[in-house]
Parts: structure tokens; C-alpha cells; sequence
């Protein structure tokens, strides 16, 4: 999305953030591929099944 923006967070302010939505750190300090496709097969559909669809809605 080419923005140079982001706030420095130490690792602590993370921490305190993970048990705050109740979720391990590792979710929020590393990176993942998902690939949705066990939930599309058990015939989930997602709203927004591109992302450029969902980033129009978010920054619109």
C-alpha cells in the first residue's frame, strides 16, 4: 500500500496487547501465509474473497 507509517512498539506494549484480545504474542510479532483453502472447502465464503476488495472497503 506503499505507506511509510507505523508506530514503534516494544515488545512488552505487545504482550500487554496479545492478552488484551487473548492471543499469543507469536500471533501478533510473526508473520504467516495463511491459505484459506480447508475453510473454503467446508464451504465458508468469504465477503471480501480478494484483497483488493477489502482494502477498497477499509479505505473508503
Amino acid at each position: 500500500m506503499n505507506r511509510k507509517i507505523g508506530l514503534p512498539s516494544p515488545r512488552w506494549m505487545l504482550e500487554v496487547g496479545a492478552v488484551v484480545i487473548r492471543t499469543g504474542t507469536e500471533l501478533i510479532l510473526k508473520s504467516r501465509w495463511v491459505i484459506p483453502e480447508r475453510l473454503e472447502k467446508e464451504g465458508y465464503q468469504f465477503k471480501y474473497p480478494k484483497i483488493d476488495e477489502a482494502l477498497a472497503d477499509i479505505l473508503s
